[in-house]
């Protein structure tokens, strides 16, 4: 609950400096030509990756529909967790990219996809699989890619804007009530990146709850942890990062979808990460099989 609550604060908070933005801009006008303006191009936005984006990373993926045959372990294990869940199961994926990842994306659970990357499927075992596949399902059921998309859009909106703020100390009006060239300059500059720290901030937040309900819907959150570890080791094999990825893979704008940052890319600062550290995912998924009885008090999860 906690989670949830943080995550709708954030996206207020990116909203307003949106709409503070677009209300400097206005300032000296006497109308609210850009802040209307701005709330109709950023809903539309959000349609656009509402009902699109799926089919733009399945493609990005280059996956193909999983062949039953061949991968019935992805479709039991599935189908398994969405009857326990009670909710309708998505469309399965495999991507032929070597790294150690997976995504889930649509704009619904009726609506929605999930991505195994080949390398993934190759490396983990049965338990590990299933703990991925639950954390990926909870990304849907938790509508997660709706709010991700609905943060992109409104970050986006807002570099924008700062661009256009830009313009103020040449072209500003010298009323009074207009915007002071110096102040918005100032803002054109800091409103991206503090966008872009909110934006990182509810991505981190929703990758905590889905590991969080993914470990419940499964049972076992040690598996999962088992699997992040796995994930972390992956990154750092020059071996297979060698052996590259897919351009989604390769697209930073795509790197929120994964359960991990690709190839182990991490920010400069944490304040720009998509994904929390993998060791604190790992310490939370301990401490969760602690409470549900599956590690006793003296127990440590063994990262190997």
């Amino acid at each position: 609950m906690f989670k949830s609550a943080k995550t709708f604060v954030l996206l207020a908070a990116l909203t307003g400096v949106l709409l503070w933005i677009g209300a400097m801009l206005d300032a000296g006008t006497g109308s609210n030509t850009f802040l209307t303006l701005m709330l109709i191009v950023s809903l539309a936005m959000n349609g656009v990756s509402y009902f699109y984006s799926d089919r733009i990373a399945v493609r990005m993926a280059r996956a193909k529909p999983v062949d039953p045959a061949r991968h019935a372990d992805i479709v039991a294990i599935v189908e398994r967790l969405a009857q326990r869940a009670g909710e309708p199961m998505p469309k399965l994926y495999v991507s032929p990219s070597p790294q150690l990842n997976a995504f889930a994306t649509g704009r619904n659970p009726r609506n929605a996809a999930v991505v195994v990357n080949q390398g993934l499927y190759e490396t983990l075992s049965p338990a590990e699989l299933e703990g991925v596949l639950g954390h990926e399902l909870q990304h849907v059921y938790n509508r997660d890619i709706l709010i991700g998309s609905v943060a992109a859009a409104i970050g986006t909106m807002i570099t924008y804007l700062a661009f256009a703020l830009r313009w103020v100390p040449l072209f500003g009006s010298s009323d009074d009530d207009g915007p002071n060239p110096l102040v918005a300059l100032a803002v054109s500059i800091v409103a991206p990146i503090v966008a872009l720290i909110i934006q990182a901030s509810i991505t981190r937040s929703r990758e905590s709850l889905a590991d969080h309900t993914g470990a419940e819907l499964t049972g076992d959150p040690l598996a999962l942890a088992s699997a992040l570890a796995k994930l972390e080791a992956g990154s750092r094999d020059p071996r297979r990062l060698r052996a590259g990825g897919t351009p989604a893979e390769t697209n930073p704008a795509m790197q929120h979808l994964f359960i991990a940052a690709p190839f182990g890319g991490h920010a400069v600062s944490r304040l720009f990460s998509t994904h929390p550290p993998i060791p604190e995912r790992i310490a939370a998924l301990e401490e969760q099989a602690r409470r549900m009885g599956r590690l006793g008090p003296g127990q440590h999860f063994d990262l190997g």
